[in-house]
């Protein structure tokens, strides 16, 4: 019997925290946190990406407690993010060298954990229980502006979902208050868009991107929208975040996972 989880228990490592959505309740789904792992220094906590310059074993092992906290036995599929505004069908685990560079994930297939990685972006997860497809989207403003939301959607649809059942949770990301922005990223949206941003000091906005991501999925009729309303940024005991981590002019910053999964 694998007994290292009791054995991390005996060391005082906590239980998983693993934050769920009422959107998506009855299918195996979680956004994580920080809560529940064993790395350590900057990046102490649940800490699951591979470039963050953590100890790979201790990497290895977060992914593995987060993956038995929210659907023990699944296999774990994953993407290498690159703020695009790609989708792509998993009906399988990619080899690590052969994972697309994608930003959001689909799939129809039972016992597949799919799992998107952020440290500010939105993490989105997405299901139509009726048709048996669940989605996994990175979107940070780049990507949702880009339309890697409209893309996960259409996804979803060749596979038999229609918008109009698909519920949608936006997960814990960095909230309004906490993400100023100048006018090189404020130009780079319509006037239609202005009321995501809020004046800030001068020459600087406050971006709502939970709220502009809320906006794209709405646009695209879905039976239901979620917003956690949970900010990376400003709860450093439960989440991961870059910005902070910049600011704090920490060496690195830790990686956290939002997973979804059709029951195998």
């Amino acid at each position: 019997m694998n007994r290292w989880p009791a054995a991390l228990a005996d060391l005082g490592v906590p239980p998983v925290e693993v934050i769920r959505s009422a959107a998506l309740a009855g299918l195996p789904h979680g956004f994580l946190g920080r809560i529940g792992g064993v790395s350590q220094g900057a990046v102490a906590g649940l800490q699951v990406g591979f470039n963050a310059g953590d100890d790979d074993v201790h990497v290895a092992q977060n992914r593995r407690r987060a993956l038995d906290a929210v659907c023990p036995g699944a296999q774990l599929v994953t993407v290498k993010q690159v703020h695009s505004s790609r989708a792509e069908t998993a009906t399988a685990p990619w080899a690590e060298d052969e994972r697309p560079e994608v930003d959001a994930i689909v799939t129809s297939t039972p016992g597949l954990a799919l799992a998107i990685v952020t440290a500010d972006c939105a993490p989105v997860l997405l299901a139509d229980r009726e048709a048996g497809v669940i989605g996994a989207a990175h979107a940070g403003w780049r990507g949702a502006h880009g339309g890697v939301l409209e893309a996960t959607v259409r996804r979803m649809e060749e596979l038999g979902a229609v918008a109009g059942r698909i519920h949608a949770t936006i997960g814990p990301c960095i909230a309004q208050a906490s993400y100023e922005v100048g006018y090189d990223l404020r130009e780079k949206f319509d006037d239609k868009d202005a009321h995501f941003f809020t004046l800030g000091r001068p020459g600087k906005w406050q971006f709502d991107l939970e709220s502009y991501v809320a906006a794209r999925l709405e646009s695209r009729k879905l039976g239901r929208v979620e917003k956690l309303g949970l900010d990376t940024y400003g709860d450093e005991q439960r989440f991961f975040s870059h910005r902070r981590s910049v600011h704090k002019h920490e060496p690195t910053y830790g990686r956290q996972f939002s997973i979804i999964a059709l029951p195998g």
